[in-house]
């Protein structure tokens, strides 16, 4: 399994509803809203780097409010 944090920027006053949508999305582990530059960070987990991808394009990315993403996977050193 591959996991990553997705940070996530939404329109003003939207980061609540925005935590709500994806934490439903299959994959999502948390979804939580937050104050700082981001408004939302999320984790998540894919079976590989390329199923990680598509969640974030076709899943997270399409939930409405979201105005940037920046996904970050964690690796085991």
């Amino acid at each position: 399994m591959v996991q990553a944090y997705i940070l996530i920027q939404t329109e003003v006053g939207k980061a609540s509803a925005v935590a709500d949508v994806i934490s439903e999305v299959p994959g999502v582990i948390t979804a939580e809203d937050v104050t700082g530059p981001y408004d939302v960070i999320v984790r998540a987990e894919a079976p590989s780097v390329d199923d990680l991808g598509r969640l974030v394009v076709a899943q997270v990315q399409q939930v409405p409010g979201i105005t940037r993403t920046l996904t970050c996977p964690v690796v085991h050193l």
